[in-house]
């Protein structure tokens, strides 16, 4: 690669920053709008479920083959394409004429994400040769995603309360333009040494899985669970993990490798993961419902009152990864999960009438939670493996935060819709109890987990299955 100015790599990141900015906010600005989006096109809760689960799924699904195959055919064409279909895909959102076409072009944004994020850290990693240069650039990354948290809630009322709902997709189409051009323009193609195979079976394998329980879950209040189609996507999801374990041990590049799971840190770290991002989906969907359709604010309002939640969740990070670098990963593991809790706990006896008080007092708490655990969660998930294998492990940890949020919205709104009447959601403070108990649970796991992956008992474990790791993927055959 050509010697870069100092200029011309502060725009490189600028560039794959804007893109995670886009995909960020896209998260929580989406969550603001659906009960606008429900009063416009009659969408039922477990519908809105999947105008955000739909999305999230496809994301999960696609993470890792995203990034391998920019490192197989040019991580700046992927670049591209990926902000492409994400606008073509935010543009179509916009005019959706229905539910069932909003959802579909939901999954197009997705397929156009998926190939965001991955590869423009891959492009940042491959720019910023130097250690320090590159540690400055990951950490202004990480502080855009939460930034663009933090703007979502209040920028989605602005829109929504202004122009409607359909605005927040508008934002998304200027932007990806704008960094197509410019990274034309400035970014240089790049290609992996050695890029990691495709495995086809495998990526299938996940999906099916994924859907499979995703759909169960959010379909069984609506459709019964004794239904076929219930019944069927169940028995989908347990065949394909039957057959995914196997069929990925024989590879020697597999999509995911379940020999990650003999180390202690790596398990603890996918289910804090999927716990802790559970906790927040949920909480983002639940609580933008309750506050305007529950209690009637506008989307502005609502956005305003879940501020402080967001700007603790952008502001913490950078403290959390400090306490990460100089005193490991169990403080911000035990903070965040406690926090967690104690955030869902008190949001158990919610009423039509909770005082705003307790409402903020909840919001930041649970703020704090979020914002403490993100940073360990990639240690924890990279520590317990060989040097060879913590780039995986690392895209298998960004993978679970999905999977994570997919389930979150999944499990709690099926909840609420089992236990509420009509699209508007009647009785959802009521409904909404058991909910939050789950929410708290998930915030006590990922404390307990926190502790166990971070012993001394977890750490002698982590040497073993890190030493057998090395050994047996260095000596696997390929699969034919």
């Amino acid at each position: 690669m050509p010697e870069m100015t100092a200029r011309t790599r502060s725009v490189i990141l600028a560039i794959c920053c804007s893109s995670l900015f886009v995909v960020s906010l896209d998260n929580t600005i989406v969550n603001v709008a659906l009960p606008a989006i429900s009063r416009d096109l009659g969408s039922s809760v477990s519908s809105l479920q999947w105008v955000v689960d739909a999305y999230l799924l496809v994301l999960a699904s696609l993470l890792m083959l995203a990034g391998s195959t920019g490192d197989r055919i040019g991580r700046r064409r992927v670049f591209q394409t990926g902000l492409m279909l994400f606008g073509l895909g935010s543009l179509l959102c916009s005019l959706a004429p229905n539910t069932g076409s909003l959802i579909a072009f939901r999954m197009l944004q997705a397929v156009g994400g998926s190939m965001l994020n991955p590869v423009a850290m891959s492009i940042i990693t491959n720019v910023f040769t130097e250690r320090r240069a590159r540690a400055k650039a990951i950490g202004a990354w990480g502080s855009v995603a939460g930034i663009s948290m933090a703007l979502g809630p209040l920028l989605g009322g602005v829109l929504v309360d202004a122009v409607g709902w359909r605005s927040i997709f508008w934002v998304n189409v200027p932007v990806t333009l704008v960094v197509v051009v410019l990274a034309a323009r400035f970014v240089p193609e790049s290609r992996a040494e050695r890029p990691r195979r495709i495995d086809p079976i495998g990526q299938v394998l996940v999906v099916l899985l994924l859907a499979g329980v995703t759909f169960a879950i959010i379909e069984a209040p609506v459709r019964g669970i004794g239904s076929p189609w219930i019944l069927g996507s169940a028995a989908v999801a347990v065949v394909a993990l039957a057959v995914l374990v196997p069929v990925e041990l024989r590879r020697r590049e597999p999509l995911l490798d379940p020999r990650f799971f003999r180390s202690v840190s790596f398990s603890a770290a996918t289910v804090i993961a999927i716990a802790a991002f559970a906790a927040l989906a949920g909480f983002l969907f639940l609580n933008a419902l309750y506050l305007q359709t529950t209690r009637g604010y506008s989307a502005l309002h609502a956005g305003l009152l879940t501020l402080p939640m967001a700007a603790a969740v952008a502001l913490l990070p950078p403290l959390s990864a400090r306490l990460v670098g100089t005193r490991g990963p169990r403080i911000p593991l035990i903070v965040g999960g406690l926090g967690l809790a104690t955030g869902g706990a008190l949001l158990t006896g919610l009423t039509e009438t909770t005082s705003l008080g307790l409402l903020l007092l909840a919001y930041v708490v649970f703020g704090i939670g979020s914002g403490m655990v993100n940073a360990p969660i990639t240690n924890a998930t990279v520590s317990g493996m060989p040097v060879s294998q913590a780039g995986v492990a690392a895209a298998v940890a960004s993978t679970c935060r999905q999977v994570g949020s997919a389930l979150g919205v999944a499990v709690l709104g099926a909840i609420v819709t089992s236990r509420t009447t009509g699209p508007g959601a009647v009785g959802l403070a009521e409904a909404s109890h058991t909910a939050w108990v789950v929410v708290t649970v998930c915030g006590i796991a990922v404390a307990v987990l926190g502790v166990v992956c971070t012993s001394q008992w977890g750490r002698r474990a982590d040497e073993r299955a890190a030493t057998r790791i090395a050994d047996e993927v260095g000596r696997q055959p390929a699969a034919a």
